[in-house]
């Protein structure tokens, strides 16, 4: 009886003390339910921002490539052009953006001399040392062994298909600007200093593009060539000597410019008198001939009244011979003929006596009241 009593009365106080239990339990249980629900959300949320975050844009000067584990996605490595595009996000697929079409640069300071970045940006030069230093100072040796600082700017724009471009060299900029380092070099050693500098500057610049475009169409890197900006002086250390030459140089231009100048009025002056003479001879022939020709035919045409009667011909054209004569004639004065055809002994006096002139009288004088 005893053992009854006590299962009786440990009975309702172990389910008093179960009860909070099953209460934490149950709450635990709701906390876990709502914690699940809410990562679940959370990674709905994340799915979708992952999914979202694959889409991109291309630019209207821009291609692109998917590469889906390192590898370019579709047949040839197609290039994408502008507009919306998706791509798996990283690390599955990774975008490559080219800029097809706009404007790259590269720079050569490879033949000038030192100078800091301050200097270049304050665009001052430094003071030429005595001697250049080939282990700071660039410089380009041209055809004749002369000494040459030059600088330039090349730019450029990749074209389609730009795949080697992007893809085939780890660096193709740099490759770029090794080609145009190349390109000075050669071209400088092709040139005279007085071409490079001043007589032939826009050949020296086509003869450095040409070889840009042979060395990038032999490794196939696929640009073009925009524009080409060089500068290129002697130097520093021999300035005034160039200056000197330089001023010979247009000097000596000057004068020959003027020799020529005065050789060609010279020329046109003697061509210009030569064809006047010419003209002037063949005038004075064409009038002789037609003179010549007139006196023949009048001849022609008084040969059968000569032929008919001489000696009447004769005194017709001894009259008018006289009536053309003493037409304009103040004193006419006749010889006869002396009988017996002894010639006359006449003597003329041809000087007429002056006038002689009569003194001006002066004039009344006039009172003046």
């Amino acid at each position: 009886m005893s053992d009854e009593h006590d299962h009786l009365e440990a009975g309702p106080s172990q389910a008093l003390l179960d009860a909070p239990e099953e209460a934490s339990t149950q709450a635990l249980s709701e906390a876990l339910r709502s914690s699940f629900t809410i990562i679940k959300i959370i990674m709905v949320v994340l799915v979708g921002l992952f999914l979202l975050s694959g889409f991109f844009q291309v630019g209207t000067q821009e291609k692109a490539v998917i590469l889906r584990f390192g590898k370019p996605v579709g047949e040839d490595r197609a290039l994408l052009g502008p507009g919306p595009h998706f791509a798996w996000p990283y690390p599955i697929d990774e975008v490559v953006k080219i800029p097809i079409g706009q404007i790259q640069s590269v720079s050569s300071t490879v033949g000038w001399y030192a100078s800091s970045p301050g200097q270049e940006a304050a665009n001052a030069e430094p003071p030429p040392r005595p001697s250049l230093n080939p282990a700071n100072d660039g410089y380009m040796l041209t055809g004749d062994g002369n000494i040459i600082h030059v600088r330039g700017t090349l730019l450029y724009r990749i074209t389609e298909p730009a795949i080697r471009y992007i893809f085939d060299f780890s660096n193709a900029s740099n490759l770029v600007q090794n080609i145009f380092n190349n390109a000075l070099n050669y071209s400088a050693c092709s040139y005279n200093v007085d071409n490079v500098l001043t007589r032939d500057v826009a050949g020296f610049r086509e003869k450095v593009r040409a070889r840009v475009e042979q060395l990038a169409s032999q490794y196939q890197l696929g640009i073009t060539i925009d524009q080409i900006n060089l500068q290129s002086i002697p130097p520093r250390q021999l300035a005034a000597a160039f200056s000197a030459v330089l001023e010979a140089e247009v000097r000596r231009s000057t004068v020959l410019n003027d020799a020529r100048s005065y050789a060609n009025q010279t020329v046109s002056r003697a061509r210009a008198e030569a064809e006047a003479l010419k003209n002037a001879g063949e005038n004075d022939r064409n009038r002789l001939v037609e003179f010549v020709q007139a006196e023949a035919r009048q001849f022609e045409d008084l040969l059968p009244a000569y032929q008919s009667n001489p000696s009447l011909f004769i005194q017709q054209r001894h009259l008018a011979t006289l009536q053309k004569v003493l037409t304009n004639a103040v004193d006419k004065y006749f010889v006869p003929n002396q009988a017996g055809g002894k010639p006359l002994d006449i003597r003329v006096l041809l000087n007429r006596e002056q006038k002689a002139i009569k003194a001006l009288e002066p004039p009344p004088n006039e009172d003046h009241h």
